[in-house]
C-alpha cells in the first residue's frame, strides 16, 4: 500500500535503488501512542493516496474487537451498495410485504403446493414480530397494524415504528436495507429449511444406548 500510495516501487535490493523508483511523500513522521508508548508511522499527503488507515484504540481487546467488527460491517454495507444500489425497507417491512405476496400467490395454488406457501408466509412473520417485541411492543398487535397499513395503502414501506415516532414509513425514517444482503438471507433461510426436511430420520446417543 505504501509503494501505490507514495507512487515507488519495492525494490528488493539496495543495489537497484535509483531514483526513477522512489515514492514521494509530503509528510513522513513517526508517532508514539499510549503509556505502553506504540509506535506508528505516518506517511501523510501522498501523490496517489488512494488508502485509508483506521486507527482503533480501546480500555481493553474485546473493546477494540468490536469497533473493527463494527467497522467490517460498515464497509461490507458500503461494498454491498456499490455492487447493487438497490434498497428494501426495513423495520419488518419487507418481510411483510414478500408475506403478503406469497400469501396472494398460495390463494391461486390449486396444489398441495399452497400449504408450504402458506407456511413460507408464516415464516416470514416472525420477523416483524420479533422486532417488535425486542422493541418493547406488543408483537401481534404491531404486526396485525402493520400487515393491515400495507394492504389498505398499498405500500410496502410501512414497517414496525421501533424508535416511536410516529411514522411508520421506513423511507421517511431513513430505514432501509441493501436488495443483495436480504435476497441473501432470504435465500439462505429457504436453504437451510430444505436442508432440514431432508433429514428422515434423527439418531440420539440414547437410542445408540438402547440398541
Amino acid at each position: 500500500l505504501i509503494a501505490i500510495a507514495t507512487g515507488g516501487r519495492i525494490v528488493p535490493r539496495f543495489e537497484e535503488l535509483k531514483p526513477e523508483k522512489l515514492g514521494k511523500a509530503g509528510t513522513v513522521k513517526e508517532l508514539t501512542f499510549g503509556t505502553t508508548k506504540d509506535q506508528m508511522l505516518v506517511i501523510e499527503d501522498c501523490a496517489n493516496s488512494k488508502a485509508v488507515t483506521v486507527l482503533v484504540r480501546g480500555g481493553n481487546q474485546m473493546v477494540v474487537d468490536e469497533a473493527k467488527r463494527c467497522l467490517h460491517d460498515a464497509n461490507c454495507c458500503v461494498r454491498n451498495l456499490i455492487r447493487d444500489p438497490r434498497v428494501v425497507p426495513g423495520g419488518g417491512a419487507s418481510e411483510m410485504a414478500a408475506s403478503l405476496a406469497v400469501t396472494a400467490a398460495s390463494d391461486n395454488e390449486q396444489t398441495l403446493d399452497q400449504y408450504s406457501m402458506r407456511a413460507f408466509a408464516s415464516a416470514l412473520d416472525v420477523i416483524p414480530m420479533a422486532l417488535a417485541e425486542n422493541s418493547g411492543l406488543s408483537a401481534i398487535g404491531e404486526m396485525a397494524a402493520m400487515k393491515a397499513k400495507q394492504q389498505s395503502t398499498s405500500n410496502p414501506w410501512h414497517g414496525v415504528d421501533c424508535m416511536q415516532v410516529g411514522q411508520t414509513d421506513m423511507w421517511e425514517q431513513n430505514v432501509y436495507e441493501a436488495c443483495a444482503s436480504k435476497c441473501n438471507q432470504l435465500r439462505l433461510a429457504t436453504q437451510v429449511v430444505k436442508m432440514i426436511l431432508k433429514i428422515d430420520d434423527v439418531i440420539t446417543s440414547a437410542d445408540v444406548i438402547d440398541g
